[in-house]
This record gives structure tokens, sequence and C-alpha cells, in this order.
């Protein structure tokens, strides 16, 4: 776990102004690593850096100069077309990085001059999935969540027994994981009524959400071998907003017996802007659980994690329909919740997926599932909001909603504030649901 140091200092301001308003995503106590390139150009994909409403275009302040000795090979690793290599360098040569660049764009800093010239306005700019993404593996780490999907089928035992002892999770599809601002057409997929004597195929009629964190794997492991707890987090790069868009009339038919298939894989968005495990040093909390529940097996639990291991970083769903769209009525939010709640923690969904020697690589994707917390205001998924679509949402402007419908747009935001530590954000993740494809 990495320590509190001289760039995570609240007092800290930069010369980008738009970085120091206090309320923004991206001050530099935060700098997230991200791909873009300019709205148009057919430029290369390229690394940046976000300060204020700014990019910090990395190849461009590699080739003025900005970055020397130790930090130069990662600053040219944070240039690249992917962040995979960065990802795989390790803390230590991270934590480089980001003191030089935040010295450099320091209020007062002498590479002011020679650093402007490489910033790109965020407005101007275009992004693409951050990491070429070998493999994505979706957990389901909130209990709350368990539960209520739970309830909902299994009325009596809402809570599958192994639920305390194990962080479960299944393996989704990498290729149909999409940047922000990338809309989809609506899936289609075998649906059986259950009065019915044969399915149909037919576009899904029960859009939903899932509000996640992706977590970003950074150094790998090698096959057979385990990474321990305390260990864990050395080999996660960042955290990303992500949305694991669900078919939930698609998934009761064919997730028996071996887990979720096409009612999952057809779009899953993910943020543009990876907020490293540095700038969440100050937002650390305890991470137990009720004294009552069976406790971590021992390759799951230690003192350090126990003191330290949660994260409290506030998480919001909002929607906009093409009514509001067209009305320019601001998105209405649909939940809130906190990442402190979550059962099983990003070390420990690590831990137990190297347990038995998988190898996991830099640019891997783990899926937190859905982070439900313990009220209905803070229930993450509509299926959990609507009671399985017997409680439509009512919204402001009269539109009613029990799963997503074409032209609704889905957005998430992310953000960690507390006195005393400057408030840093995770940037927007939305997509747009277009009508199926004939």
């Amino acid at each position: 776990m990495l320590p509190l140091n001289a760039t995570h200092d609240p007092q800290l301001t930069s010369w980008v102004g738009s970085a120091n308003d206090g309320n923004g995503d991206f001050p530099i106590q935060n700098l997230p690593h991200g791909i873009f390139r300019r709205k148009g150009s057919g430029q290369a994909w390229r690394g940046g850096v976000a300060i204020g409403d700014q990019i910090v275009d990395m190849a461009a302040a590699v080739g003025a100069g900005v970055f020397t000795g130790d930090a130069l090979p990662v600053a040219r690793a944070a240039a690249e077309p992917t962040l995979n290599h960065l990802m795989s360098l390790g803390p230590k040569p991270l934590s480089l990085l980001r003191a030089a660049l935040s010295k450099a764009l320091q209020t007062g800093s002498k590479q002011e001059a020679t650093l402007q010239p490489c910033l790109v306005a965020q407005s101007q700019a275009e992004y693409t999935v951050p990491a070429r993404i070998g493999d994505y593996t979706d957990f389901y780490t909130s209990v709350h969540h368990a539960t209520n999907i739970g309830r909902l089928f299994r009325p009596d035992s809402p809570l599958m027994p192994n639920y305390k002892w194990i962080p479960i999770g299944y393996h989704g599809r990498a290729s149909s994981v999409i940047v922000s601002g990338q809309d989809f057409h609506r899936p289609r997929g075998q649906v059986k009524a259950p009065d019915a004597e044969a399915p149909v195929l037919k576009p899904s009629a029960r859009m939903d959400i899932e509000l996640e964190l992706g977590v970003f794997i950074g150094q790998s492991n090698a096959l057979g071998d385990a990474v321990a707890l305390d260990d864990a987090e050395s080999h996660i790069f960042g955290l990303a907003l992500f949305n694991d868009w669900s078919a939930r009339d698609i998934q009761p038919w064919e997730y028996q017996p071996l887990g979720p298939f096409l009612a999952k894989n057809f779009a899953s968005t993910v943020a543009p802007w990876v907020v490293t495990m540095e700038a969440l040093a100050p937002y650390r909390v305890p991470f137990t659980r009720p004294a009552a529940d069976p406790q971590p097996l021992p390759y799951l639990a230690s003192e350090a994690h126990s003191a330290g291991g949660g994260f409290d970083i506030q998480l919001e769903a909002l929607i906009e329909t093409t009514k509001m769209r067209q009305a320019q009525s601001a998105p209405v939010r649909l939940a809130l919740t906190n990442y402190r709640h979550a059962y099983w923690s990003a070390a420990q969904m690590l831990a137990h997926h190297t347990v038995n020697g998988c190898n996991l690589q830099a640019g891997d994707l783990l899926g937190t599932g859905t982070l439900s917390g313990p009220t209905l205001d803070a229930a993450c998924a509509l299926i959990e909001l609507t009671a399985g679509g017997k409680n439509p949402i009512h919204l402001p402007n009269g539109e009613v909603r029990t799963w997503v419908e074409d032209g609704d747009a889905i957005l998430l935001r992310g953000w960690c504030e507390k006195p005393g530590a400057a408030r840093i954000g995770f940037g927007d993740c939305s997509a747009t649901v277009l009508p199926a494809k004939p």
C-alpha cells in the first residue's frame, strides 16, 4: 500500500487554472492516465494525463524534453498507444512519473513554458479503451446486490452459501469492452417466458445497467505463482468507472449451468481515465466485515488489509432520456453508493484470482460487480431499483422507466472527497442504447 507523499498535498495548485477550482475531477493531486487523440484528426492514439480540463500529450511532452533521468523511460511508456507497457512497470516507476508530472504542473514550475504547448483541451479530444484488454473477469463483490438479486429468485434463501467465503466471478468477454461515449445497439438473444413452451429470438426488452468499478491489472504474475494479499495492490495499476450492461430477459434462460453469456457480452462501457492506486492513497478506509459473518480464509486476510484495504469512493448512476435531452434537462440520479460497502476488496479479488496459479497480465480487467449499498437508493441496477420490474421509476419530467429504453443514456460518475484532502474524480462513463439492428 503506497504511503502519502508530496504529490498528495492538498495545498498544491497548478498553473493549469482549471485544475484549481476544488470541484473538478482532475486536480494536480489526481493525474489519471488515458489514451486519446484530437477529434477528427486521424492521429495515432497516444497516452495522455488529465489535468483540469486539459490533457498532457505525453508524446509531445517527452519530445519537448520535460522528463529526464529515471522518469524519462516511464514517460515514454505513458505516451504509447495503449497503457499496457506503462501498467506493467509496477508502482515504483509509476510513482517516479507521478512526482515528475506533479513538479512540472505545479504553480511556479520552471517547466510551464515548455509543457504549455503540450496541452490539449479535453473538449477537443476523443478516446479509446485505455489498455489492450487480454482478459476480463467480472466479480460479484456487493453482498447487498447479491442479496437483492437472490431475493427476487430465491426468497427463502437469497444468498448462496458460498458467497461469504469466496469472491465469486465469471470470465467475461474482453472484445466487447467499449470506451465511454461509444453507443451500442440493443442486443438480441433467446428469451423464454415462464409459460411458453419454447424460447424465441428477439431484442432484449429488459435492458439494465450495472454500476461497477473496473480494476486494471499492472504487473503480471507468472503462471503457477499466486499473489499474496499484501502484495496484490502492487499488481493493480488503477481503477476506472465501469458499466457492465445486462439483458435481464436473456440471462435467466441461458445462465444455467455455466453462468452469464449473451446477456452480458454484447457491451461493457469503461471510462477513458484510469485513476492510479497512488492517487487514491488519501482515501483508504478499514476493510472489515461483521463479526458474526464467516471471516476470510487466511489467504484473503491480513492485518494491513483490514486496516486500510478499502476505499471511500462515492459512485453515482444517472439517466438522460431522449425527452430530457431534447428539453436540455440535466440527467437524473438513479442511485448513489460508495465503494466502501463492497464485501470483497480489489486486493482480495486479485489474490483469489491467482491462488490457483492463474497468470494475470498487464491490461487485464477485473470488474467489481454491481456496487449496491445497503439501502434502496444505493441499489445500482434497475432490476433492484424496480424489484424485478414490479415498481417502475417515476422521473421528474413525468416519464416512467422500468428498464433502459432506446435513446436512453446512462451516465456514471465517481469521486473522493474528505476534509484535509483534495477532491479527485474519475471523469464520466456514458453510453446511449440504440435500437436493435434489423
